[in-house]
């Protein structure tokens, strides 16, 4: 069996999902609007995707010269984030680095959840090796090979976002985490699209990518606009994505990058209740009768019952039977072997055949 372990969580290909809850730099503008510094609101943040159900809170470490040039445009619905350079928008929100994720590492420990932030240049990298668990690269560095290959020598599991590439650039991602001795992988569907249409959302590629890699846990990460039942992530479990991520926020009603397409507690609160009730209904792999069917079996299956009277010493025709239920008779399946067969008293019409009635010459039912 596939299995994956993250800080004291085992992933298994029948485990519960491993959910990560993104939050981005999304603790900047609920701060604004909660009038508190970003570090509360992070940290109120955590709190709420804690409590709503995930495994694990994602932020994301960059600072805006080392990751866009000034000439890098907007690739994001202008409409919802009117920004449109890449790097005018990333320098509102990278003013974190390793002290304050060194704080919230220690904060989502506290919270019982597991601490990711995506690393977009190598000195985030480096500090981050020291507080996380998994790495997480992005489907904007699925081309990166340079910095792939310094991520995968820290041989930790990596989490690798597939959005917009082709199987030729994942293959090759993918074959520089294992030249570097690193079979801690997790390919995971994405689209590249904020926000990603329902018609494109192509969850069926969560199959091809797991057939491309039979040996490793699959994974999606999610950038729909939240349905009101969560459809999106629920479905994506049941084409087998083990590891599910979305952005997350406290308010999607908010302007900016991440916010419009994040799910919110209650949406969080709903796809852990899908996954619950998911769990509860997927039970064995193998198919055998269950306990709980036992009297179905026995009482709403057909036994052969007498069509007319049957006086003692007759020999059993076709025309002499039909099948009812309950099922505490001899079975339709051995018709048969009852045909030609005499019965030893008489047999009133309606009455269920049983194989003392009947004689067997020796003959095994």
């Amino acid at each position: 069996m596939k299995t994956l372990t993250i800080a004291d969580k085992t992933i298994s290909e029948t485990s519960k999902p491993f959910i990560i809850a993104e939050i981005g730099v999304n603790y900047y503008d609920i701060a604004k609007k909660e009038n508190i510094n970003p570090m509360e609101a992070a940290k109120l943040m955590v709190k709420e995707a804690a409590i709503a159900g995930a495994d694990a809170i994602k932020f994301q470490s960059y600072k805006a010269e080392k990751l866009a040039s000034k000439n890098s445009p907007a690739y994001w619905d202008t409409k919802k984030e009117t920004t449109r350079s890449q790097y005018e928008l990333f320098k509102k929100y990278d003013k974190f680095g390793e002290d304050e994720y060194k704080e919230l590492a220690k904060y989502t420990d506290q919270e019982n959840t597991v601490f990711m932030s995506t690393p977009f240049d190598i000195e985030s990298a480096d500090y981050l090796n020291g507080l996380m668990d998994v790495f997480k690269i992005s489907s904007s560095d699925i081309t990166n090979i340079p910095f792939i290959e310094y991520i995968a020598n820290m041989k930790k599991p990596i989490f690798l976002s597939t959005g917009a590439s082709t199987v030729k650039e994942i293959r090759e991602a993918v074959s520089t985490i294992e030249k570097e001795g690193n079979k801690q992988i997790v390919p995971m569907h994405c689209i590249l699209n904020y926000p990603t249409k329902y018609e494109d959302a192509n969850l069926g590629m969560i199959k091809h990518i797991e057939k491309l890699y039979p040996d490793y846990l699959v994974g999606y990460s999610d950038h729909t606009l939240p349905d009101p039942k969560m459809l999106v992530l629920t479905a994506s479990v049941l084409f087998g994505a083990q590891i599910i991520e979305k952005h997350f926020t406290l308010d999607k009603n908010l302007p900016g990058n991440d916010h419009y397409h994040a799910m919110d507690p209650k949406d969080l609160t709903t796809f852990v209740e899908n996954i619950e009730m998911l769990k509860q209904i997927t039970g064995s792999f193998k198919k055998a009768p269950l306990e709980s069917e036992k009297d179905s079996i026995k009482y709403a299956r057909r036994s052969l019952v007498a069509k007319r009277n049957i006086p003692k010493g007759k020999v059993i025709e076709e025309e002499d039977l039909t099948w009812k239920r309950p099922g505490t008779g001899i079975s339709p399946g051995l018709l048969k072997n009852v045909l030609g067969k005499a019965v030893l008293e008489d047999i009133k019409e309606d009455e269920i055949l049983t194989l003392d009635k009947i004689s067997l010459n020796g003959d095994n039912l």
